[in-house]
């Protein structure tokens, strides 16, 4: 057990979100510029994993609706390569209309259009490490 980072890899912004130590609730916690680099990117991310004191990092796999990769999945799995590079344990999750939900709790939040636009990324990041929490605490059959 410990801190778990999650992370939705946008084209503007990296959103983050971080785990509680015993794994349970998941917390955004901001959003860094995406590099050009996947390298460039996972060592911006090892940094605030190191930061909050997580050793796994859960990347949110961007896949379109079919289930097929895009290449938004591609550029997902480069840097979840690269932090392995850097030395963290990496999961991959399905991200498949995170950043939609989390849309829909800004709105509901009654978040204006500015506030949605700097929160998303991070809120789209921790509705993917919830989900990855959540499936980690389920009993196996």
């Amino acid at each position: 057990m410990g801190r778990v980072l999650g992370v939705d890899v946008g084209t503007v912004r990296v959103g983050l979100a971080v785990s509680d130590p015993g794994e349970v609730v998941a917390t955004p916690v901001g959003a860094i510029p995406a590099a050009e680099e996947p390298a460039a990117l996972a060592a911006a991310v090892a940094a605030a994993a190191a930061e909050h004191g997580c050793r796994r990092v859960v990347v949110g796999l961007p896949r379109g609706m079919s289930g097929r990769d895009t290449a938004s999945t591609a550029r997902a799995r480069a840097v979840a390569r690269a932090l392995g590079d850097e030395g963290l344990q990496v999961s991959l999750w399905d991200e498949r209309l995170s950043s939609a939900e989390a849309e829909r709790v800004l709105l509901a939040a009654g978040r204006r259009r500015g506030q949605r636009r700097t929160e998303r990324d991070q809120v789209a990041a921790a509705i993917v490490l919830q989900g990855w929490l959540d499936a980690q605490r389920r009993p196996r059959e």
